[in-house]
């Protein structure tokens, strides 16, 4: 707090402050100056809370600003929209193209109606008549 003065300086305008003021109103004197102290140290309180408050401020800005960057650039958010794009373009793969007739061509080379294609490793299953009949009377041991 003194850094300022050493203790012999304060001595020294104790000293004088009591010659030139006087016994009587030396204490008044100490309480106005008391009073401007605490003035001066709540002003540079409130200067140093709105700095820090712009500072935060100006912090989070960049935080905000960041934080959008990252969302418009997001390889994850890319990636997924990739992906979309990809799995619509495997369920109509040639839906808007059209050959010289007016029929797509997934109308030209379609199977037959009603035949589903098997997917990949799966067998397909066919109707080969009348399933056999199950064996009448009791089964032997």
């Amino acid at each position: 707090m003194f850094d300022l003065f050493s203790w012999s300086h304060i001595v020294i305008l104790l000293v004088v402050a009591l010659v030139v003021v006087g016994p009587k109103d030396l204490p008044r004197l100490m309480h106005m100056a008391g009073k401007w102290a605490g003035k001066a140290r709540a002003m540079a309180n409130e200067f140093r809370k709105s700095f820090d408050e712009m500072a935060r401020q100006a912090e989070l800005d960049e935080l905000r600003k960041e934080i959008e960057d990252l969302k418009k650039n997001n390889p994850v958010t890319d990636l997924a929209n990739s992906m979309a794009d990809a799995t619509a373009a495997i369920n109509n793969p040639v839906g808007a193209m059209m050959d010289g007739a007016g029929q797509t061509a997934a109308e030209t080379t379609a199977p037959m109606e009603g035949h589903i294609e098997p997917r990949s490793g799966e067998l397909e299953v066919t109707d080969s008549g009348q399933a056999p009949a199950p064996p009448a009377g009791p089964v032997a041991p």
